[in-house]
């Protein structure tokens, strides 16, 4: 049996209060939409189409070419939305799954939980539905005497007995793809809203005689839409606990689990621990038996085995195997950092290489450069990369020794072995092996201090304003 998705993702969700396109609305570090079509391509959806309105152009610029896509150009419900890929899959033989594009925690298992029972019971719909403490706005599954799924009732339309159901709609549905358009071509908009409910359509097949099957949510958090920032919350806490979870369960260790925010598509290897205050984000990547945290930031990065990272932020950077990061550095995006460097407190660094055992331990802005291997840059040093107009490129070659408070004016070199003495501002090529002085003799004034003092404290007195008589 093929299987086709259509995503519903053309409303406009004006109770987000948002500029951006509700289903583009990130959980744990990927948009909500994401999900929905990660899961059916997870159960094999041959083809899937995106219904789009608002925010079209944004929506097709995130997905691609992931799915097909139809224009609802005018929203007039769910019935309606879904009729605008008939063009598209109408003439297709198969099952289609039909999801709203805001909910992300319906998981793959429970679509094919709802693909195995539309098989096994040959519906023409399988309806996904959930029991819920309070079903308040929500459409509600009225079954018959036989238990299948007679109708569905909008709950602005039910009655005072209907509204007393538990079991809810949950917007998911599988249908035989033939009857789901033969169906929509018979709903009207007499309704409430006067719009076309996609729920008729089930009434439609019931009344003909078709089975129509409900199967349940074991977890009833997986119903969740959102429609507007407090969802967009509560789906965030559910989906961060399933992410830890998973990690948990992988090998890892994580010391605070409420506390620590990891998004979807982070790799962590086994024998890692993770302290609190630490954020995961994009598609992170870090190897086993590494300490992270706690408070460390980390986004886009690949960090190898055994490497530590404490009180640190790291951007869009290759951190090596056995590398120490902090406390307090930052790593801006375009670093590769090689096995066992030290990027010390207070260090920043962006768009340069430290080669292995290399070592900036503290206070340093290390930025455009090509540092080798076994290099000791000393507390202070600053590479000058920026003239005002272009950004020039400083080499640090192997084995080399900068000191203290040294300031290299790129474009420059320094050689391999080479020292360059604390406190210089070097704006020549040093020779491998070479040592570079460049600051000004010191010079000594005897008693002149003391003379200092005496005229600042009668400047002082001079200065002081006279006293009220």
């Amino acid at each position: 049996m093929r299987i086709f998705g259509i995503v519903l993702a053309a409303g406009q969700g004006t109770r987000m209060k948002s500029k951006r396109h509700k289903v583009l609305h990130p959980v744990c570090g990927k948009p909500m939409l994401g999900y929905v079509v990660d899961r059916l391509e997870e159960v094999g959806a041959d083809r899937k189409v995106v219904i789009v309105g608002h925010g079209a152009d944004e929506v097709k610029a995130y997905l691609g070419e992931r799915a097909e896509y139809a224009l609802q150009a005018e929203q007039l419900g769910t019935g309606h939305a879904v009729l605008q890929a008939a063009s598209l899959l109408g003439g297709e033989e198969g099952a289609t799954i039909v999801i709203c594009g805001d909910t992300p925690l319906i998981t793959a298992a429970s679509l094919e939980a709802l693909l195995t029972r539309h098989r096994e019971s040959q519906a023409a719909c399988t309806i996904m539905t959930a029991i819920l403490d309070d079903p308040t706005g929500y459409g509600r599954v009225i079954r018959g005497t036989d238990g299948a799924v007679d109708r569905i009732v909008e709950h602005r339309d039910c009655s005072e007995e209907e509204r007393l159901v538990k079991e809810i709609n949950v917007g998911t549905y599988v249908f035989d793809n033939r009857k789901l358009f033969e169906a929509l071509g018979q709903i009207t908009s007499d309704n409430a809203q006067g719009e076309y409910y996609l729920t008729d359509a089930v009434a439609i097949l019931r009344s003909r005689g078709e089975t129509v099957a409900g199967v349940p949510l074991d977890d009833p958090d997986e119903s969740l839409g959102i429609n507007d920032r407090a969802a967009l919350a509560e789906a965030e806490r559910i989906m961060r606990r399933r992410i830890a979870r998973r990690h948990m369960l992988a090998g890892v260790t994580l010391l605070d689990p409420e506390h620590i925010y990891i998004d979807e598509d982070v790799q962590i290897g086994r024998d890692t621990v993770i302290y609190p205050g630490t954020v995961l984000g994009g598609k992170t990547v870090i190897g086993e038996d590494c300490v992270i945290g706690p408070n460390a930031d980390i986004r886009d990065c690949t960090i190898g085995d055994s490497a530590a990272v404490r009180h640190s932020v790291l951007e869009q950077s290759e951190i090596a195997a056995g590398v120490s990061v902090g406390p307090y550095a930052y790593v801006r995006p375009g670093n590769r950092i090689g096995e066992r460097a030290k990027v010390g407190s207070f260090v920043e660094m962006k768009n340069s290489s430290l080669g292995t055992g290399s070592k900036v331990p503290h206070l340093s802005y290390v930025g455009d450069a090509d540092v080798g291997q076994n290099v000791n840059i000393g507390c202070g040093v600053i590479t000058a990369n920026y003239d005002g107009v272009r950004k020039h490129r400083t080499v640090i070659e192997d084995e080399a020794f900068i000191g203290s408070n040294v300031n290299l004016i790129a474009p420059v070199t320094v050689g391999r072995g080479a020292y360059v003495v604390a406190g210089s501002t070097i704006t020549h090529d040093v020779p491998a092996e070479a040592m570079a002085i460049a600051r000004e003799r010191q010079i000594n004034k005897p008693g002149y201090a003391a003379r200092l003092k005496s005229r600042k404290r009668q400047q002082a007195s001079a200065a002081k304003p006279p006293e009220n008589t």
